[in-house]
C-alpha cells in the first residue's frame, strides 16, 4: 500500500528543490556534458542521444535513493513500538536541518564535502548508470537535508511499500527537471542565466519546508493533516498512489 498523498506531496516537492538547489542546478550543464560525453552544441543537436543518457543517469541515482528508502522503513518496522518516538526525533532532526538550511545555525557536519568526484567517466551505457548511482551515492550537503528529511519520513512508515514510493517520487522530482534539461540543454541555459540569482531563495524555502513538517511531525499533527487531506485528494491520483 502507499503512502497517503500528503507525503507523496512532500517528497516530490523536495526532490524538486534539490534540483533547484545552488549545488545540483549549476551543475547540470556539466553532467549531462560528462554523461554524453559531447559538449554543449553536440548536446543540442544529439536531442536522442542525451536523452538516452539522461534517462540512464536517472535510473542510476533512483535505484541508491530507493534503496535507502527501503532500508529506513525496515528500520522503522523493526523500531515499530518507538514509532511515536522515532517521528518526535525525526521532526526534530528536521527542524534543525532547516535551521541550517535557512542560515540560523551553523552545523558543521554539514559543510563538509561528501561529493563522489569522477574524472573520467566509465565507458558507454553502462558507465552512465554507475555515474548516476556515484550520484546517489555521496552528493553534497545540499543534497543531504532535504534527501536525509524524505529519509525520516520513510523511517516513519509502517510499510516497506511506503517507504519506497516516497523515495521513487523524490527521485521522480529531481529526474524530471533534469530530464527537461537534457532535451532542451540550450532553454536550460537561458532559464539559469535568469534563475541563479534565486538559488538563495531555494535553499531558504526548502529550509522552510523542513521546518513545517518537521514540526507537524514532531506534534503528531503530519498524520492528522493527511488524514484531514486524504478526502480532498482526486480519486484518480489516489488510485495511483
Amino acid at each position: 500500500m502507499a503512502p497517503d498523498s500528503l507525503t507523496v506531496l512532500v517528497a516530490f516537492t523536495a526532490g524538486l528543490l534539490s534540483f533547484l538547489s545552488p549545488c545540483v542546478l549549476p551543475l547540470v550543464p556539466s553532467y549531462i556534458t560528462f554523461i554524453t560525453g559531447m559538449g554543449l552544441d553536440d548536446v543540442s543537436r544529439s536531442r536522442r542521444a542525451a536523452l538516452t543518457h539522461a534517462v540512464l543517469f536517472v535510473i542510476g541515482f533512483s535505484f541508491i535513493f530507493v534503496a535507502l528508502g527501503a532500508g529506513a522503513t525496515a528500520f522503522g518496522q523493526l523500531m515499530l513500538a518507538y514509532r511515536v518516538w522515532i517521528a518526535r526525533v525525526g521532526g526534530a532532526l528536521m527542524v534543525l536541518m532547516g535551521l541550517w538550511m535557512i542560515g540560523v545555525l551553523n552545523i558543521s557536519a554539514l559543510q563538509q564535502e561528501r561529493r563522489v568526484h569522477l574524472s573520467d567517466k566509465p565507458i558507454g551505457f553502462l558507465g552512465t548508470v554507475l555515474v548516476g548511482i556515484a550520484f546517489g551515492a555521496g552528493w553534497t550537503p545540499c543534497l543531504g537535508p532535504t534527501l536525509g528529511a524524505i529519509l525520516l519520513l520513510a523511517a516513519n512508515e509502517s510499510q516497506l511499500g511506503k517507504g519506497i514510493t516516497l523515495l521513487s517520487f523524490y527521485s521522480l522530482g529531481l529526474a524530471v527537471p533534469f530530464l527537461l534539461s537534457a532535451l532542451a540543454l540550450e532553454h536550460f541555459l537561458g532559464f539559469f542565466q535568469k534563475f541563479k540569482k534565486n538559488l538563495g531563495l531555494v535553499n531558504r524555502i526548502a529550509g522552510v519546508l523542513l521546518i513545517l513538517v518537521g514540526v507537524l511531525m514532531f506534534t503528531g499533527w503530519f498524520e492528522r493533516l493527511a488524514a484531514i487531506l486524504q478526502p480532498l485528494t482526486p480519486a484518480f491520483l489516489v488510485e495511483r498512489l
